[in-house]
């Protein structure tokens, strides 16, 4: 089974990868799911079943990567903010293994405002699983420090990821992990 998932979502990203490029090249209202479809090798028919729109293409990693943060978050830890920058570190781990398209995305997100809105809206749906995962596991915590320290970890998190997606030297998964233990421990404290 698990095999079988990170097939489909290797082939899922393959056929991401093949639209960013195509809006890169041609601009995103130029281009057509059946130009997607093409360039993947599948059919409309197989696109629309994968992904609802072309705008949903442009985030379909996010859909999977969301499902991984709440597996791992379902696990027991004893330091629920460390497990919470562990399940950021998934997500910057994924967009450093394929940074080519996570550029391709940002080059395409600068141009297309209706896609920067689903940009933030993709960064809420992150930060309130950690604020709902803190709450649960943190609950004597004051709410506030939940909220504050979930929106610090993925200002954080963005901050050093589009440095590394724009080619900024020294910006690495390293690094972001400790910026995020420098983060907790100034939390915890």
């Amino acid at each position: 089974m698990g095999n079988q998932r990170g097939a489909s979502a290797g082939r899922r990203l393959e056929v991401v990868g093949h639209a960013l490029r195509l809006f890169a090249d041609q601009g995103y209202e130029a281009t057509s799911v059946d130009e997607i479809a093409e360039a993947a090798g599948i059919s409309r028919r197989t696109f629309f079943r994968r992904f609802r729109s072309k705008e949903d293409v442009v985030f379909a990693d996010h859909e999977t990567l969301l499902a991984q943060v709440a597996e791992y978050l379902a696990k027991p830890s004893d330091d629920p903010r460390a497990a919470v920058c562990e399940a950021a570190l998934l997500v910057f781990d994924h967009f450093a293994a394929v940074r080519e398209i996570a550029y391709r995305r940002y080059e395409v997100l600068r141009e297309i405002p209706a896609l920067r809105e689903r940009e933030i809206v993709m960064t809420f749906r992150y930060q309130r699983q950690f604020v709902d995962y803190l709450r649960e596991r943190l609950p004597e915590a004051p709410d506030l420090d939940h909220v504050q320290f979930a929106a610090a970890l993925i200002g954080t998190h963005n901050y050093l990821l589009r440095r590394m997606v724009r080619g900024a030297t020294g910006v690495t998964p390293e690094q972001a992990r400790t910026a995020l233990a420098d983060l907790r421990r100034r939390f915890a404290a």
